[in-house]
């Protein structure tokens, strides 16, 4: 039984890299079009496989992370409607479906970097009032990244530049999904939470260093 669990974490982690690794190539040779919208099936693959083996198994994680999911789409609603929070922006096209112009993958993009983020700091001996800064940290460094490409990919655009609140309220609210998960001590799969993070911080990261025209 455990090695029929190890089997399913590595086909899962094999299949995490494998899009993000296609993804890279296939955008860098000129088909960024037919990559970019898939997105939405990349996003909601990672999700699946997320729920699956992290796992979100218990009344506690499926109540965290519904509540982690509308705390995102409500902020970002307040954000894309009155630009509050974050900025003016708007989101494109290749980000899925919208709910009164906030895609739903963005609520699960904040629910699923909550639960990965933390998972990556727990196992580190250092006080937790460390561990909930670098956890809220780690979500604000992959924004940042995905902010340098979110425009070409059509998935998000600012007026003009992204302002420091739009980082600020990522650490916020960031910080407060991250007491949640720690007073529940809601953790999971570290293997998995890293792959997951990394594939995602390099995809992003090869973009902001190597950006399409």
């Amino acid at each position: 039984m455990r090695f029929l669990s190890t089997y399913k974490l590595w086909i899962a982690i094999g299949l995490i890299w494998l899009f993000h690794i296609s993804g890279i190539i296939g955008i860098s040779i000129g088909y960024q079009d037919w990559f970019l919208t898939k997105t939405p099936l990349n996003l909601f693959i990672c999700l699946i496989l997320f729920i699956w083996l992290f796992p979100i198994n218990s009344k506690k994680k499926i109540a965290a992370a519904l509540l982690f999911f509308f705390m995102g789409m409500f902020s970002e609603w307040l954000g894309v409607n009155y630009s509050l929070l974050f900025g003016e922006y708007a989101y494109g096209s290749n980000f899925g479906p919208k709910l009164d112009g906030v895609p739903f993958l963005i609520g699960c993009l904040w629910a699923l970097l909550a639960f990965i983020t933390a998972s990556l700091v727990e196992i580190f001996k250092i006080s937790r009032w460390v561990k909930l800064i670098l956890s809220a940290l780690l979500m604000v460094a992959l924004d940042f990244l995905m902010e340098q490409s979110a425009p070409s990919f059509d998935f998000w655009l600012f007026e003009g530049h992204v302002p420091i609140k739009n980082y600020v309220t990522w650490f916020i609210l960031g910080f407060i999904m991250h007491l949640v998960i720690w007073k529940y001590r809601m953790y999971g799969n570290t293997i998995l939470s890293y792959n997951l993070y990394v594939a995602q911080f390099l995809f992003f990261g090869y973009f902001y260093l190597f950006p399409i025209a």
